[in-house]
């Protein structure tokens, strides 16, 4: 009798042993068709894992579940927080329309160009330069993101350059003796000496000067005692000799009045300046052909200024131009750009314009070391945006246009000359109002070459079957169950062996 009690308790045990296990295979294991799901099941339905990453370094990632280098747990990343920037839409937005012969003349909307010819669309998906990102507004706010608008304007571009104040070649002259003779008596006798044209500079004593007066003396007495014809000729010949030696009519009238030649004729000026170089002393021997005195008139004055090889098709002759002088601050001088140099300074690498200015009051001096601003604002206005917009990634450059709602996306620009007020032309690649990163560009661009990477790997996932880089931590409980789905009356033949 007490044995038979035994084998009803073993029997009651096992069949409640095996209804456990049968609830649990109904209730627990995953599940191909319908039937019932947990809770777990179906959260896993509506977010699907993209990849795993680690808490501490966003840029660690793996395809499974699994400890970081870090040994810390990795952090699911699901499909809804990854921006779909991969696929295609069947509607591409426009972003702006361009001449189709030139790409700097761009449109708000369709139309013709200068030419005459469509506008061709140009769309947002070709100006991306990456990958957009969306950042939360309480991120964004701590990141100190600001945007500024694209404006469209005047391109006021001033060169700021230096100059120095010289002589104005065309009002320079050289004073050289046509005769050689003895200095007998300097008027001019001494650098930055002011002379009037006309005004006596030197005395000099010269046989060839002496026989000449003789020539025209004699000449003068026969005509005044015979006037005929060939006496005539005679003084005029006489006298056109003194004045091709540079001695004035009025030395010319001296011999006549007194008749007597004198032993030292007067040498006057034949410019108005200042004597800037002076080359003898009285009583020494000139030569004919040598220069003695450049008079330079300082009336009017050049400045020689120096501007960038690419800021030379901005000027042009005739252009208005600033200078101010650090002895005389306050002061501004206008003058107009007189001529271009054809070719580039040697060391320098720069191209010389020059300038002239009216320096009646003689304030002016040559040497003087001149600021020089020149303002280059074309008449056609143009795009611009702040310099500090712009991210110079090798050879592209790089602005992030805030599209609203924390979504910004990356966009390659052509930009032109930098402008006044710290902006820089654009070219190509924006439309006028839309709205630029100026401050934290460069951890938005981190953030879309991170999202670039991630959205390549995923691509590269959904090509072909994915090959783990960490092996998953899956308990054999999962092999288990995927068994007994796969085999059909395994769960029969498992309750008959536990019976």
């Amino acid at each position: 009798m007490k044995k038979k009690h035994t084998i009803i308790i073993v029997i009651l045990t096992a069949l409640i042993t095996g209804g456990i296990v049968y609830l649990a295979l109904t209730f627990l294991r995953p599940t191909g068709g319908g039937g019932a799901h947990t809770a777990g099941d179906a959260a896993s339905k509506e977010k699907k894992v993209i990849y795993w990453k680690a808490p501490m370094d966003p840029t660690e990632i793996y395809d499974a579940p699994g400890k970081s280098k870090m040994g810390m747990d990795l952090v699911p990343v699901y499909e809804d927080e990854v921006a779909d920037t991969g696929r295609k839409t069947s509607e591409r937005k426009i972003a702006y329309w361009k001449a189709p012969m030139d790409p700097t003349e761009i449109y708000e909307a369709p139309g013709k160009s200068k030419m005459g010819m469509d506008l061709v669309p140009v769309y947002e998906d070709e100006l991306v330069g990456g990958v957009d990102i969306k950042i939360n507004p309480v991120v964004e706010q701590n990141m100190g993101l600001r945007v500024a608008k694209v404006e469209k304007g005047v391109l006021n571009h001033t060169i700021r350059t230096y100059g120095h104040v010289t002589f104005d070649e065309t009002r320079t002259g050289i004073v050289s003796q046509k005769a050689a003779g003895w200095i007998e008596k300097l008027y001019a006798d001494y650098t930055g000496f002011v002379v009037e044209k006309g005004a006596p500079i030197y005395e000099i004593y010269s046989p060839a000067l002496l026989a000449s007066q003789e020539e025209y003396l004699s000449a003068f007495k026969n005509l005044r005692r015979n006037k005929s014809l060939m006496n005539e000729t005679l003084l005029e010949s006489a006298k056109r000799r003194l004045l091709y030696y540079d001695i004035a009519q009025e030395e010319i009238d001296q011999i006549e009045k007194t008749g007597q030649v004198r032993k030292t004729l007067t040498v006057r000026s034949p410019y108005r300046g200042v004597v800037v170089s002076k080359n003898v002393i009285e009583g020494t021997y000139v030569k004919t052909g040598d220069s003695l005195f450049t008079i330079a008139d300082l009336s009017t004055v050049w400045v020689e200024a120096h501007i960038f090889e690419y800021e030379q098709n901005l000027v042009y002759e005739g252009q208005t131009v600033e200078m101010t002088l650090s002895y005389s601050p306050g002061k501004t001088y206008m003058g107009k750009i007189a001529y271009i140099f054809p070719y580039l300074q040697l060391k320098t690498r720069d191209v010389v314009i020059r300038i002239t200015f009216d320096n009646t009051d003689g304030k002016l001096k040559p040497d003087m070391f001149a600021r020089i601003k020149i303002d280059t604002a074309p008449e056609n206005p143009g795009l611009s945006i702040p310099a500090e917009a712009v991210i110079y990634s090798g050879e592209k450059k790089i602005v992030f246009v805030a599209k609203g709602n924390g979504r910004f996306t990356p966009r390659e620009v052509t930009t032109g000359m930098f402008l006044d007020q710290g902006r820089v032309q654009v070219l190509s690649g924006l439309i006028q109002e839309e709205n630029v990163v100026v401050s934290g560009q460069f951890l938005l661009d981190s953030e879309s070459k991170l999202k670039e990477a991630i959205q390549k790997m995923i691509e590269s996932k959904s090509k072909g079957p994915a090959k783990a880089g960490r092996e998953a931590d899956a308990g054999p409980s999962d092999d288990f169950f995927d068994d007994m789905e796969n085999q059909p009356g395994a769960e029969d033949d498992f309750f008959k062996d536990m019976e």
